[in-house]
């Protein structure tokens, strides 16, 4: 009985031969993905926004009545809030901001959200309290910054360890390949309006191990190959090792798919945010190790006639082995 081969032994697939266009489209994603985040803004949530965030459920209703919802609490006079759809239609996410009072004032803080729910069950017969929480504007603060810093300094330590264990040029590939992930699922963010939580943070740093580790065994196929066919012109020996890994590549993706379209689908609405955004960095992730992170070793001047990779040490005990040094 043979097994199930999702990619056949010796595939020869021309990836490179489309690498300009698949650039230029990249490229654009990027820069629409950009182009969203500082048009339309992130949704962010109570942990980067600051302020109270209570969720509900009407239990006898099947749609949540947002407008009414959005009116009672602006009533209130809080601030503007913003009432999204949270899970199930029948759902609510209810954020307002913290006024200046109650900020660094967890007692104060509890006693407007005591307020706004009581204002709400007053109003509305089968609304159900499901959670509030609330943090403080400094504490937000702290927290947007923190998380830029983790994704910047998690993308050029990859960069560095790349340079340091190839060569400068797959440093620089790397280190595209990753921007473009993660610019595409913060523009994904932006263009849906998803909640932009501490959680999803969690998921952009998975989403650069992910890539990562594709990128690398990409990689060091190549670097292989570098050393193995010196008259091989580049873009077909970039081609031979995005082939020889395409079998790893795929069976690890969708194994992990597997386990995540289920909690995607399935799953509680807490973690839909984090779900979807792996799933799509399982997707970009792979793309961008064949179409970013291999391609631009050519323009980066990588050739296989006169480019040199370091030797490691097992490199140099096998040329001693053969009589070479």
């Amino acid at each position: 009985m043979k097994l199930l081969k999702l990619v056949p032994d010796d595939t020869n697939i021309k990836f490179l031969r489309w690498r300009v266009p698949f650039y230029v489209v990249s490229i654009l994603l990027i820069a629409a993905s950009w182009g969203l985040v500082l048009t339309k803004g992130l949704n962010y949530g109570v942990d980067f926004a600051g302020g109270l965030n209570i969720t509900a459920t009407f239990t006898e209703s099947t749609q949540a009545p947002v407008g009414e919802l959005r009116e009672t609490v602006a009533d209130l006079g809080y601030g503007e809030p913003i009432v999204q759809r949270f899970g199930e239609d029948n759902q609510v996410s209810i954020r307002v901001p913290l006024p200046d009072s109650a900020e660094g004032n967890p007692e104060a803080a509890q006693n407007i959200a005591n307020a706004i729910v009581a204002e709400l069950e007053a109003g509305f017969a089968d609304f159900r309290l499901d959670g509030n929480e609330n943090v403080s504007g400094k504490v937000s603060d702290e927290f947007r910054s923190d998380a830029a810093f983790a994704l910047i300094a998690a993308m050029l330590a990859v960069a560095l360890y790349i340079w340091i264990r190839f060569e400068w040029q797959f440093g620089v590939g790397a280190l595209f390949a990753l921007f473009h992930d993660v610019s595409l699922t913060l523009g994904m963010f932006a263009l849906f309006q998803l909640e932009f939580s501490l959680q999803i943070i969690a998921a952009i740093l998975a989403i650069i191990g992910y890539s990562l580790n594709d990128t690398i065994v990409v990689y060091d196929r190549i670097r292989e190959n570098l050393k193995k066919y010196r008259k091989m012109p580049t873009p077909e020996l970039l081609d031979l090792s995005v082939n020889e890994t395409l079998a790893r590549t795929v069976m690890t993706s969708l194994t992990l798919l597997i386990a995540l379209v289920p909690l995607l689908l399935f799953g509680p609405a807490s973690l839909f945010g984090m779900v979807a955004a792996i799933t799509l960095g399982i997707f970009v992730g792979t793309y961008s190790s064949v179409y970013m992170a291999a391609p631009i070793l050519i323009w980066l001047g990588v050739d296989s006639h006169s480019f040199v990779p370091g030797e490691t040490d097992a490199d140099k005990q096998e040329k001693v082995a053969r009589g070479e040094v």
